[in-house]
């Protein structure tokens, strides 16, 4: 079992950096690298980074949305009502989602302009 599974590593190992190699481009075109706008040389940088702050708060967003989503099964299974098993699991997840909010917070990631 050992060796088949160093037999597989090893084979895509060897079929990943055959591809890496293969896949490289010998040539750099400058024009190809640099953006498209109508044909113009670009007036400013095209590769700007976007803003970090969004990044943030989308992430953070994203993060709460999956949070409300774990909850509905709470919701929606009647056999698990009014339990103290129940109440228990309720209440540390909110508070672990309480804490993290505090946190975003007082690190200042949800203020939008500085």
């Amino acid at each position: 079992m050992l060796i088949l599974g160093t037999t597989f590593f090893l084979i895509v190992n060897i079929m990943m950096i055959a591809a890496n190699i293969l896949s490289k481009k010998t040539f750099s075109d400058r024009e190809k690298s640099s953006p498209f706008e109508c044909g113009f040389d670009p007036v400013a940088n095209a590769r700007v980074p976007f803003s970090l702050r969004f990044f943030l708060i989308a992430m953070i967003f994203l993060i709460f949305d999956v949070e409300i989503a774990l909850l509905f099964p709470y919701m929606f299974n009647p056999s698990s009502y009014m339990t103290s098993l129940w109440y228990a699991n309720i209440s540390f997840f909110l508070l672990v989602l309480l804490l993290g909010l505090y946190h975003e917070w007082n690190e200042g990631a949800l203020e939008w302009s500085e």
